[in-house]
C-alpha cells in the first residue's frame, strides 16, 4: 500500500495500528473488531515508511499515547491505536521496566538484554525471582484517549530455553504454563495468557 492511499480509507471506519507487525495488527483485531464493527485495522507500515517516534516518557502509557498520536499526526487518520510493554522484575525494582528493549545499550539486542538481566539475577533465589510483562494498549479517537494495561505474572529463569518468542521470552517462566518459558510456547498459547490480551481484554470493556 502506498502513501497516497490513505486518501481512499474511511477516516470513520480505520484505525491504524502503531505496528509494521502484520500478527500484531491481527492480535488487536481479534479483540477490538467485536466492540468496533465494520472498523478496520490497518498497520501504519502499511501505510508509508514514517519515522519512529522519540519514546521519552516516563510511563508505558506515556510511550504508547506518543506512538498512537504519531501514527495519528503522520497519517491523518482520527483512531489509532499503539501500545508498549516491557518486563519488571521485582528484585530489581522494577527494572528494566520502560527500557526493556534498550536495556543493554543497543535498542532491540535481545541476547545482550538477556545476558544483563542473567548477571543481575544471578544471585536471587527462586523464590525472590518474580516478574511480569506489561503492556498498556492506548486507543486515540480525536482528542480522546483510552487506555488499556495487562500483565502476565511469572518468574525470571536461570538460563534462556526456548526458540519462539523475543526480548526477554527465554527467561521468563509465566505462572499460566507452570515449566514452560514464553519462548516455548506456541504462538496461540502465548497470545491466550499474554499482557498484551490482557490489556486488549482491559481497553475492550471501555469501548
Amino acid at each position: 500500500m502506498k502513501d497516497r492511499e490513505i486518501n481512499e480509507l474511511d477516516p470513520v471506519k480505520t484505525v491504524v495500528v502503531a505496528t509494521g507487525n502484520a500478527h500484531k495488527v491481527t492480535e488487536i483485531e481479534a479483540i477490538l473488531a467485536p466492540v468496533m464493527p465494520g472498523v478496520r485495522f490497518v498497520a501504519l507500515g502499511e501505510l508509508g515508511d514514517f519515522p519512529d517516534p522519540v519514546e521519552d516518557g516516563s510511563t508505558f502509557f506515556d510511550n504508547a499515547l506518543i506512538k498512537a498520536r504519531a501514527a495519528q499526526a503522520e497519517t491523518g487518520l482520527p483512531m489509532a491505536v499503539a501500545d508498549d510493554s516491557g518486563l519488571c522484575v521485582d528484585a530489581l525494582d522494577g527494572a528494566p521496566g520502560i527500557f526493556s528493549a534498550r536495556w543493554a545499550g543497543e535498542h532491540g539486542n535481545d541476547a545482550a538484554n538477556n545476558e544483563k538481566l542473567m548477571a543481575q539475577m544471578a544471585d536471587v533465589p527462586e523464590a525472590e525471582r518474580t516478574a511480569r510483562f506489561h503492556s498498556s494498549v492506548v486507543l486515540v479517537r480525536g482528542d480522546e484517549v483510552l487506555c488499556g494495561d495487562g500483565d502476565c505474572e511469572g518468574l525470571v529463569g536461570f538460563e534462556p530455553r526456548g526458540d519462539g518468542g523475543f526480548g526477554y521470552d527465554p527467561l521468563f517462566l509465566p505462572n499460566d504454563t507452570p515449566g514452560k518459558t514464553m519462548a516455548e510456547l506456541t504462538p496461540d498459547e502465548k497470545n491466550a495468557i499474554s499482557h498484551r490480551f490482557h490489556a486488549l481484554e482491559d481497553l475492550s470493556t471501555k469501548l
